[in-house]
């Protein structure tokens, strides 16, 4: 659903001092001889695992830049190796690991010129799984996190920038969610749970793409459960933000309907 960065992903691991990456498909296959354990000095080790990343051979290069900081941690190679192998873990879709990898150098390099890069990655591979809104979002509120988390220690950077816009369709898809909850206790006649959820989305996500049926659906469920007040207040918010919506003419037609004594009032 949500398209993968990996171009800004490319472009952002080169700026870290890596050669070209460009090859940015799922790894290929390939025998257990390329990352078998063979004791190798840092720049055979290092160049074999950027080789098999420009191949594209993505799962075989994250083994082999975990090779060289195994084999040589105390390496200027061995920094540069973590970040990636986290890359390539993104790289071949293996997320945990990408994040696992990130998190790792950023617990050994914090103040490292490359962390908001880490960040950055680890922001994506959360992002890159979120789901459509019939399931768990728990992943959507991880990347928000950890693209809230850029901005705040980042705030002006390529990666806030990015990460700002990455919000917005974060915070859409879960007031999306909301509102598909919510849509399913008014269906079932649980008024008081929807409306719970609708002042959820416009009390946190107003700013979506959401928000103008989630005051319409207010209106609906003040008035199923007996406060024609509180709906007129829905139906008000919706007539100064959104009077040209096709939820205010339906707002306005129901409460038209049902207590035109408060719209008279209005």
């Amino acid at each position: 659903m949500f398209e993968r960065s990996r171009f800004k992903i490319a472009l952002a691991a080169a700026a870290t001092g890596a050669l070209v990456l460009t090859a940015g498909c799922a790894g290929r296959g390939g025998g257990n001889k390329d990352t078998a354990y063979v004791a190798r000095d840092v720049d055979t080790l290092y160049a074999a695992a950027q080789d098999r990343l420009n191949q594209g051979r993505t799962r075989q290069a994250a083994a082999l830049f975990d090779e060289v900081e195994r084999q040589h941690p105390y390496s200027p190679w061995a920094r540069r190796a973590q970040l990636m192998s986290a890359f390539s873990y993104y790289a071949a879709r293996d997320y945990t690991k990408s994040i696992q990898s990130a998190q790792r150098f950023l617990s050994i390099h914090p103040g490292n010129k490359d962390a908001p890069y880490a960040y950055y990655l680890i922001a994506i591979c959360y992002y890159e799984q979120i789901s459509d809104v019939t399931r768990d979002q728990k992943t959507t509120e991880q990347a928000k996190q950890a693209l809230t988390d850029i901005m705040r220690r980042y705030p002006n950077t390529a990666y806030a920038s990015d990460a700002k816009l990455k919000i917005d369709l974060v915070n859409d898809h879960l007031a999306g969610k909301e509102m598909t909850i919510g849509r399913g206790y008014e269906n079932s006649g649980k008024w008081l749970a929807a409306t719970l959820r609708f002042r959820n989305v416009v009390d946190n996500f107003q700013t979506t793409s959401h928000a103008p049926e989630a005051l319409f659906r207010l209106v609906e469920g003040y008035l199923a459960l007996g406060v024609p007040e509180e709906a007129q207040k829905a139906a008000a918010v919706l007539e100064h933000n959104y009077p040209n919506s096709k939820w205010y003419d339906r707002a306005y037609k129901l409460m038209s309907k049902n207590a035109p004594e408060n719209l008279a009032a209005a």
